[in-house]
């Protein structure tokens, strides 16, 4: 896997979380530790949008640090940040307090995908 291929699917992997109850703007920036897949991108929470881009954000609130896996598990909900941290799976610099809050990012993705699912099974159970 490249990363270009990598970032397309962390990025679908965010977007579409509602982080409209987030006031406040965060900044993380991972870094992806890999010979093929690795490299750089950011994820910015700012006025109640989410944005995923293939870049370094310098003006960061937080960097997190991990190999390819680690990352994918905890965007699906696989396994917990907090827990990736304490057994050193996941690098974390910066303000510790916003790094916390990507775990209301992810959380808010799992629940569009739990909701879409119900109402794709609402259709189908209709027919």
């Amino acid at each position: 896997m490249t990363y270009a291929d990598f970032f397309y699917d962390m990025k679908g992997r965010f977007m579409g979380a509602d982080v409209s109850d987030i006031k406040e703007h965060l900044a993380f920036e991972f870094d992806i530790e890999d010979e093929e897949a690795g490299g750089a991108f950011y994820v910015e929470v700012k006025d109640g949008a989410l944005y995923v881009e293939p870049y370094e954000y310098y003006d960061r609130d937080a960097r997190f640090i991990c190999a390819p896996e680690v990352l994918v598990k905890i965007a699906t909900g696989e396994m917990d940040p907090v827990w990736a941290f304490t057994t050193q799976k996941l690098k974390v610099e910066g303000n510790i307090d916003k790094a916390l809050r990507l775990k209301e990012i992810i959380e808010a993705k799992q629940k569009e995908i739990k909701k879409a699912a119900k109402q794709e099974e609402k259709k189908a159970n209709r027919k």
